[in-house]
């Protein structure tokens, strides 16, 4: 798919691997200046290397203060953010009821998932307001459309970005600032593939049982992933906001029913 990003600015959030820096690629390679901003900021820098048209930053999204202090540096070396992909994101090998939750990993992962998704957005939100417009594509999760067990605060948090997302788009629509969201299913990444899909682990029962819901009975791939992302930020689609699309393989159209 190519658009039309050129003289663009894009700030992609988690931008150091997987889903995050198969959607910087793209964006770069249909002309946008990416940022690419991470925790961990050698890979980040490794992934700037690698892109040519991007900045790579250090960035703490669980962090108020360094988000401002990020977008302040953004501001003053780009002078704006067209184009926000919130994908920063982490999950938990913690697999248990909620009854043995841990309230240490539900306020880790909250911190980063929805927290430092609003923070992020509020802050680039300002930017976009006084430049006259921009787009959001926040990155949510099919676990947040159809809650799954023993993931409590990983489904309330991209439960939560889901409806944050609507919520933004009918708020920001007036300032020309379209606010949409990519729900991905199982997608093979350098995470998922330790823990899902690295061969014979003690997961593999899971990981089977995992796919049975998937129609098409394979993970996806990141760039399948990043160019949905790109679908929203293509100039074409200049009137579509408050969406949430499922990158799923089929799981949410009822894939986990088809025996019955």
């Amino acid at each position: 798919m190519k658009v039309d990003l050129n003289g663009k600015v894009a700030l992609v959030t988690g931008a150091a691997k997987g889903i995050g820096q198969a959607t910087a690629r793209i964006l770069a390679a249909n002309g946008a200046h990416v940022i690419i901003a991470d925790l961990d900021e050698e890979a980040a820098k490794q992934t700037a290397e690698e892109i040519q048209g991007s900045t790579a930053i250090k960035f703490d999204v669980s962090d108020e203060n360094a988000v401002d202090t990020g977008l302040a540096f953004i501001k003053s070396e780009f002078a704006r953010i067209d184009i926000l992909i919130n994908n920063a994101g982490i999950n938990t090998n913690c697999r248990v009821n909620i009854d043995d939750f841990p309230t240490t990993e539900w306020d880790r992962i909250m911190n980063v998932d929805l927290r430092g998704l609003f923070f992020v957005s509020r802050a680039t939100a300002r930017l976009m307001m006084a430049q006259g417009g921009g787009r959001i594509v926040n990155i949510s999760s099919v676990i947040g459309i159809v809650p799954a067990r023993l993931q409590c605060a990983f489904a309330a948090a991209k439960a939560g970005v889901a409806q944050l997302t609507r919520s933004m788009a009918i708020e920001l629509a007036p300032q020309n600032i379209l606010v949409n969201c990519v729900a991905p299913g199982s997608t093979l990444t350098e995470g998922t593939e330790k823990m899902f899909y690295g061969g014979e682990t003690a997961l593999s029962e899971t990981t089977r049982r995992m796919l049975a819901h998937v129609p098409l009975g394979r993970p996806g791939t990141v760039d399948e992933i990043a160019n949905s992302i790109l679908f929203f930020i293509a100039p074409e689609s200049g009137y579509i906001t408050g969406q949430i699309l499922c990158v799923d393989g089929g799981w949410t159209a009822g894939g986990f029913f088809r025996d019955f």
